[in-house]
């Protein structure tokens, strides 16, 4: 009964930053680029399905990364954007545990779906005759439902355990958001066990993608360099560069927060690390996308035509005086 109390006790996030000088000014980045980022991912959603060229397994796949991108964005940054502008930078006990269990739901899921977008590419690279059959519409969806279950299962299975632990020490979480490590300093019980499994847990959640992506890409580039056509070469680079750069970034940012030993752990790089893939992330990969892809390129182009066509055809039609 009493480690229930204590648990029902609100935690204090200190933010990035513990004592800003300019949280003003710390404020509009983060704000800048919160807004870039939902905006970005919305319009990279509106486009793909707008636009009827765009209907295909790779960007259904990454019109879902988007959706994730924008729902992971939205769970840290608002809370984030208020504590900067208040003097109470309290969370309660279950507000940090929604926080947590979205946060590991939307991570593990995109692990996952980024290792599926790599065999797509694979499939298209090296099946290309194959490629709708194998890539139907039924496996894009249970590509995505297998990816979103995936993420959750490890939300349901992190969450309750760690907000199980009593938390009967200082209330202070040295973070912007209710990150497990994090929290799990504050526990006044030796969490030692949890955090091996734990550990354990995210390195398999870790290898099943990037084993994929490792073996994707692999047949990949033999397929690539054994291409006849430089056109052809060069189109299959195009096409895969872009979630390259994106798995790169991501997996970087993941490795250095799941991999890497305490030993190379301090609570400052941790919060850059984690800012870098929960705020920065999600406006790159659109713009990524966006920036080095043609195809969403000529859709926005397309859509900005219809819609300025359409309002040229309001403003000139006017009702004449007879």
């Amino acid at each position: 009964m009493e480690s229930i109390y204590q648990n029902s006790t609100d935690f204090i996030l200190l933010g990035l930053i513990t004592h800003p000088a300019f949280p003003g000014l710390i404020f509009a980045v983060v704000f800048s680029i919160f807004v870039v980022a939902v905006t970005a991912n919305l319009v990279m959603i509106m486009l793909i399905r707008l636009d009827s060229r765009l209907h295909t397994p790779m960007y259904f796949l990454l019109s879902q990364l988007s959706v994730m991108d924008t729902v992971y964005i939205c769970i840290t940054v608002p809370k984030m954007l208020q504590d900067l502008l208040s003097k109470e930078k309290t969370i309660s006990f279950l507000g940090c545990a929604l926080q947590i269990f979205l946060y590991l739901t939307l991570i593990g899921g995109e692990f996952f779906l980024l290792g599926l977008m790599a065999y797509d590419r694979f499939v298209a690279v090296c099946n290309p005759l194959r490629y709708p059959i194998i890539m139907s519409p039924r496996v894009c969806l249970f590509m995505v439902l297998g990816s979103w279950a995936g993420g959750s299962l490890d939300g349901f299975m992190l969450t309750p355990v760690t907000m199980s632990f009593p938390y009967c020490g200082s209330r202070e979480i040295n973070h912007f958001f209710c990150e497990i490590p994090a929290v799990l300093k504050l526990s006044c019980t030796d969490t030692s066990l949890y955090e091996t499994l734990m550990y354990a847990c995210c390195v398999l959640m870790l290898l099943i993608p990037i084993s994929i992506i490792s073996v994707s890409y692999t047949r990949i580039l033999i397929t690539v360099y054994h291409m006849s056509s430089a056109e052809g070469r060069r189109k299959a680079f195009a096409t895969c560069s872009s979630h390259i750069l994106v798995v790169s970034i991501f997996y970087g940012a993941a490795f250095y927060t799941n991999v890497l030993p305490h030993s190379y752990h301090t609570p400052e790089k941790d919060k850059v690390v984690s800012a870098f893939y929960t705020i920065l992330t999600p406006m790159l990969n659109p713009l990524i996308y966006s920036l080095r892809n043609r195809d969403v390129a000529a859709a926005l182009r397309n859509v900005l035509r219809k819609h300025g066509f359409s309002r040229t055809l309001q403003v000139g039609h006017v009702p004449g005086k007879y």
